[in-house]
């Protein structure tokens, strides 16, 4: 039989803890997302796989908001974030400090998620707008455009499902899990 854990049982730990461990060497871009509750989901799943830090931008809203804390439940406290008026300056910065640009994405010669391998580079995955995706201008100068695979009849999934698919995937072959 299967026994729910308490969440005393869970042995989570505490923001400063979390804020002095170890991160994961990937940073998340907003472009221009509108829904608060992907934003805030957004700050959970960072929360989950120790993510560096959110980088917020354009009409992206930020913290604090209550309708984003209704799914960021916290989150917001203990993911550094960091809110840019348009999304190339957020690129141009990350470029400087050495990352490698990865847009979420379906384009022509994108790589798909299940064969792409990040290696031990620091990574900045960009996820677009609900509606128009990605910008154009940030596909032009991003180092790699990844898609995840997908066999339905839609054409995409929503912005916090799409992180936290890709966030995963990049996570465990960072950590070889």
């Amino acid at each position: 039989m299967n026994r729910k854990l308490k969440n005393e049982e869970l042995n989570r730990i505490d923001i400063d803890t979390f804020k002095s461990t170890d991160k994961t060497p990937i940073i998340i871009v907003l472009d221009n997302i509108r829904s608060l509750n992907n934003i805030g989901s957004v700050f959970r799943t960072a929360d989950a796989f120790l993510i560096e830090a959110v980088y917020l931008c354009g009409i992206t809203a930020q913290p604090p908001h209550r309708e984003i804390q209704k799914t960021a439940l916290g989150a917001t406290e203990s993911v550094d974030w960091k809110y840019f008026s348009n999304t190339i300056d957020a690129i141009e910065e990350l470029k400087n400090e050495g990352y490698i640009i990865a847009s979420i994405e379906q384009a022509e010669n994108s790589v798909m998620l299940d064969t792409f391998f990040p290696g031990n580079d620091k990574l900045a995955v960009v996820f677009g707008n609900e509606v128009k995706g990605v910008e154009q201008e940030v596909i032009d100068q991003s180092d790699v455009v990844i898609e995840i695979p997908q066999h339905g009849t839609k054409h995409s999934l929503n912005i916090s499902v799409s992180c936290g698919v890709v966030v995963w995937d990049l996570f465990c072959k960072k950590q070889d899990c």
